[in-house]
């Protein structure tokens, strides 16, 4: 595979997916990335726990000057995600930490096909993105170029960015990942 790589599974993932499911209250609370204009992730729930200032995102097109994400709320409330961010930047030995967000997509929900080729949280060279899944199912297809995996619970994966993705939830159950963005250690 050119555009997936199974970093790890069996990724304790209790303590994260308890800490969400207790504060429900935490999706949502920005809409900007699931509401603007042509977004392909309508269909999508976030809890950003380090992303964007809100200020700087223009509802009408896009994030502007993304080069410094910052910590949201959510980090505070969810400590048990830091465990898991700082386990996966150790082991890839990566040397900055960049955007994390948690994703829902319910069943029969969808990302549509994009590429995510604007910003510098993809367009320098060292920069890599990882999905902690929190939960995945059966029936939950993550496509990127012409390749197709379904990333189960506990799993990480690293996935390239560059190139046309999409996600369809054909699943019984909620799909959750945890992405986290990082600059890799040449």
């Amino acid at each position: 595979m050119r555009n997936f790589y199974r970093l790890a599974q069996g990724v304790d993932i209790v303590p994260l997916m308890n800490a969400v499911a207790r504060q429900p209250g935490l999706w949502n609370q920005h809409r900007f990335r699931t509401t603007f204009p042509n977004t392909p992730h309508v269909d999508v729930d976030d809890i950003w726990i380090r992303f964007s200032d809100p200020s700087k995102c223009d509802t009408t097109t896009n994030v502007i000057g993304d080069d410094f994400p910052i910590w949201h709320d959510a980090a505070a409330k969810l400590p048990q995600a830091k465990t898991i961010i700082l386990d996966l930047m150790r082991r890839v030995e990566a040397y900055e930490l960049g955007r994390v967000l948690i994703t829902r997509v319910r069943p029969g929900g969808r990302i549509l096909p994009h590429v995510d080729k604007d910003g510098s949280y993809v367009n320098t060279e060292d920069r890599a993105r990882y999905h902690v899944v929190l939960a995945g199912e059966p029936g939950s297809l993550y496509r990127t170029g012409n390749e197709t995996v379904c990333m189960r619970t506990g799993e990480v994966w690293w996935f390239n960015p560059m190139e046309e993705h999409e996600i369809v939830n054909n699943s019984k159950d909620d799909r959750v990942h945890l992405l986290v963005d990082v600059r890799i250690c040449p």
